[in-house]
């Protein structure tokens, strides 16, 4: 174990726990829109990283580069189309949703938005959206802290086990979370999304100056097979490789549906702020995606077969250790515990405000204040939280990556489909949005655990995501067709949103 690494590793701790006691310290006393959605006085910058933090988690800096290392560059089409979407998503969701969530009784999550948006009264939609949100996210929360884990294992060099790992990331996530809210949590994501990039930046850059110094010389055996930097696989366009292809594009549907990502274009203060946080945005999710696979490529050359399939998605972590000394090299994995920890602490959030303004307020408690609103989605996030450490805790889980496509796809599937048309479909009424949002979720969790494993190869290993969010495009629209027709209130919110400037 390197004291200097560990020494890097903690002070990392500190510095998120320091953000998240001055935003508490800052904002006590807040309502609850200040807590969940940051007041809507977000910066572009700030906004951006946010994002793009709590989009790319711990996947990004262990699972891609690992992948690619091993396997080549057939693995780079969920980069491919997670690059895509998030541009698509930052060019067409975000300016519009945060006009139309404003316009919309200023909502401060997706399922009020929603709700108001069809002028209803009718809580069913927020109920749906609240219940699929908590599910999802103890789902993709544990992928989070399962990767927490395995880092605090491998940074003490097991004098701190996996299992133990996962409850200090989780403790330290759920206090700063819970102590300033929404800007605490941009904040982190902020300075995490920062070192992600640096890192990312630094390794691939350094290691290749190392590499072609006189005296260097591979770790092990390189042996780099004929198709390694063919994008598409195997090199040959069969069956194989065009779902694989079809798969890894599918990824990036998945930004039209993400709620912890959907709120950070809502919170942000003003038209200007937004052209910011497009350019900023889409520039961040492209060299980070970039970035993690040179790290992949030059691991390959760097570590030769030194690197296998048990070790894989060690490749930055030991490219890192193998160049830098440990103080260094601490700060550098230190963007990997970034990377879980940004999303989890987003996702618990989005969650508990989910829960708090959609459940609790309407449902359970409808003359709740906006403390006790408040207050009880602080109890969901310690509840979400602890299911989502019991999920990571069973070694049946699925492991990092199997996690977070499933939450992916749940909610891409699931609301994916009924933002977009919620923006840009006139026609859209209460009880298309509800029939697509059910039926994007069943499907994909059908899909998953029946459907692929009655299909032959190569159809099975189709992502979830496609089939579900196509389907629940279809019902969406064929429903709103064929059942009532929007009230001219709704049709005239609608018509104002679409005709606003982009100026404010």
């Amino acid at each position: 174990m390197d004291i200097w690494e560990l020494i890097a590793f903690i002070t990392y701790f500190v510095i998120v726990l320091a953000i998240g006691v001055y935003f508490f310290i800052k904002s006590k006393g807040a309502g609850e829109k200040e807590y969940f959605l940051g007041g809507r006085k977000m910066g572009g910058f700030v906004a951006a990283l946010s994002a793009g933090a709590s989009d790319m988690s711990a996947w990004v800096l262990m699972g891609l580069p690992g992948a690619i290392c091993l396997m080549g560059m057939g693995q780079v089409w969920i980069s491919v189309g997670l690059i895509i979407g998030t541009i698509c998503a930052w060019i067409f969701v975000a300016p519009k949703l945060r006009r139309y969530a404003i316009k919309a009784g200023d909502a401060i999550t997706i399922p009020e938005f929603l709700s108001n948006r069809f002028k209803s009264k009718n809580n069913t939609l927020r109920i749906i959206c609240a219940v699929i949100f908590m599910v999802a996210y103890c789902i993709y929360t544990a992928s989070s802290i399962s990767a927490c884990g395995t880092l605090f294992e491998t940074v003490t060099a097991g004098f701190i086990n996996k299992t133990w790992g996962m409850i200090i990331a989780a403790a330290v996530i759920m206090v700063y979370t819970l102590l300033g809210g929404f800007k605490a949590v941009c904040w982190t994501d902020f300075f995490q999304g920062l070192l992600m990039l640096g890192a990312l930046l630094l390794l691939p850059i350094v290691a290749l100056f190392v590499m072609n110094g006189a005296d260097f010389a591979p770790l092990g055996t390189v042996i780099t097979p004929e198709n390694f930097f063919n994008p598409l696989s195997s090199g040959k366009f069969d069956g194989t490789s065009i779902i694989d292809i079809i798969s890894g594009l599918g990824w990036g549907l998945g930004y039209f549906g993400m709620p912890h990502i959907l709120v950070r274009y809502m919170s942000i203060k003003d038209e200007k702020e937004m052209r910011k946080s497009q350019i900023t945005g889409s520039i961040w999710t492209t060299v980070i995606c970039i970035m993690a696979s040179v790290v992949g490529l030059v691991a390959h050359n760097f570590f030769g077969d030194a690197i296998n399939s048990g070790n894989s998605d060690q490749v930055f972590i030991m490219l890192s250790r193998a160049i830098f000394p440990g103080l260094i090299s601490g700060i550098l994995i230190s963007a990997i515990i970034a990377a879980s920890m940004s999303t989890a602490d987003s996702q618990l959030l989005a969650s508990s405000s989910a829960f708090a303004s959609d459940l609790y307020k309407p449902v359970i408690r409808k003359n709740a204040s906006g403390k006790e609103t408040m207050i009880a989605g602080q109890i969901a996030v310690g509840v979400i939280l602890v299911v989502a450490l019991l999920i990571a805790l069973n070694p049946n889980s699925g492991g990092i990556m199997g996690l977070v496509s499933n939450a992916w796809s749940i909610f891409g599937s699931a609301f994916g489909p009924v933002i977009l048309l919620s923006l840009y479909f006139r026609k859209l009424n209460y009880t298309g949005a509800i029939s697509s949002i059910v039926t994007g979720f069943v499907t994909s969790i059908v899909w998953l655990f029946v459907i692929s494993k009655a299909l032959p190869a190569p159809l099975s290993s189709l992502y979830e995501i496609i089939p579900g969010f196509a389907l629940a495009l279809i019902v969406a629209i064929v429903v709103s067709l064929t059942t009532k027709a929007p009230s001219k209130e709704v049709t005239d919110l609608f018509d104002e949103v679409s005709k606003m400037s982009s100026k404010e």
